[in-house]
């Protein structure tokens, strides 16, 4: 029988290039075990460091086919998993028990579907294998609760008389101060209120061993939102913008607003890139065209996906079944997929939080 080479074995793996972080695999530190025994049988462990479900078969048939040829493999075991690590936030401030990562999505102004893209980034990211919860900054305007179909007047258990579970929808953990007062309760209160009642929902919510807690940001960069960035241990920061020139004005101002307080910006989503026609199919450019890429660039960021503006999306969400549950396989579905697994990409180079929680290991293909 022939002797398979290690040599050949390591080269095959190295031919498959991650498409997020365009790393081969052992430049990404994912090929755990590599080895082949005298009846011709490989077997490989790779790990991948991002919430990455939905390329997994991809890479175990790609690894597979590489390895394949190789003289005297008779047969292959490639087991693919991935692994999610904490990472830091701000110096100096606490991490948030049971949470290991917080995203910020945030917009410089209103109107730009931010909470939308936050309900179904968390999805996607829930689609992706990770466990993903979701905490409504938004206090003026909470609607995460509506979205997510949580039905109105719900309250969540308390424990202890201190602190609340959150809610569970689609399969998120959810809490928000839509769920602790009625909607027909304004809000009237000074910044310092405000910033106090979502530093009271974050700390005293039982998140249950979360991955990634996506943090709906209130619209805008004033001193709310400020103060918020300053107290929260944020690890990273989306923006969610339009291709209209005043809300890239305004996108600009959430990434120096962001940096100010030396959260990393994993990048830029634009919204409403295109209008898809639901009558002809025909694609016109309302808003503009090619502004999240230009502001990403001006800012040496990533342009992490263009959602069209179409009207499922927002009948979907309104209905409290967002696009990524509502229609699962859908063109919509797969670019918020592609846009969590960017956002997980991105986070994963970051520098990691070694006293934060244990990180969480799941196999995906085998």
């Amino acid at each position: 029988m022939t002797q398979i080479s290690q040599q050949a074995l390591e080269l095959a793996v190295k031919q498959y290039r991650d498409p997020y972080l365009n790393k081969d695999l052992y430049e990404l530190g994912a090929v755990k075990s590599l080895s082949a025994d005298e009846a011709g049988k490989v077997t490989v462990s790779i790990e991948i460091p991002y919430a990455s479900k939905g390329i997994a078969g991809a890479v175990r048939e790609l690894v597979s086919n590489a390895i394949d040829g190789i003289d005297g493999v008779e047969s292959l075991d490639v087991k693919v998993s991935q692994r999610i690590h904490s990472h830091k936030g701000q110096k100096d401030i606490a991490s948030v028990p049971g949470v290991k990562n917080i995203i910020a999505v945030a917009s410089g102004k209103g109107g730009v579907g931010k909470s939308t893209t936050a309900v179904n980034l968390a999805l996607a990211l829930q689609a992706e294998g990770a466990r993903v919860g979701i905490l409504d900054a938004d206090i003026y305007g909470p609607s995460i609760g509506m979205m997510l179909g949580v039905p109105q007047g719900k309250r969540p258990e308390t424990r202890e008389q201190k602190y609340f579970v959150p809610m569970e929808a689609h399969g998120l953990q959810a809490n928000s101060m839509a769920f602790v007062v009625t909607d027909k309760t304004p809000m009237v209160w000074r910044g310092p209120m405000v910033s106090g009642a979502v530093m009271q929902l974050l700390q005293q919510t039982l998140w249950n061993e979360l991955d990634y807690l996506i943090l709906d940001m209130p619209p805008g960069t004033g001193d709310i939102q400020l103060t918020i960035a300053q107290k929260v241990p944020v690890t990273g920061a989306v923006i969610v913008t339009t291709p209209q020139d005043i809300a890239l004005l305004d996108g600009k101002k959430g990434i120096e607003m962001f940096r100010k307080v030396e959260i990393p910006v994993l990048g830029v989503v634009e919204n409403m890139s295109v209008h898809i026609c639901s009558n002809c199919g025909h694609e016109e450019h309302l808003f503009g065209q090619e502004g999240g890429a230009r502001i990403a660039e001006e800012y040496d960021t990533t342009l992490l996906g263009q959602l069209p503006l179409h009207m499922t999306i927002r009948e979907q969400t309104d209905g409290g079944n967002p696009s990524v549950v509502a229609e699962p396989d859908s063109e919509v579905s797969r670019r918020y997929k592609d846009i969590a697994r960017r956002v997980s990409a991105e986070l994963s180079t970051r520098e990691r939080n070694l006293t934060g929680s244990i990180s969480s290991m799941s196999v995906t293909e085998h």
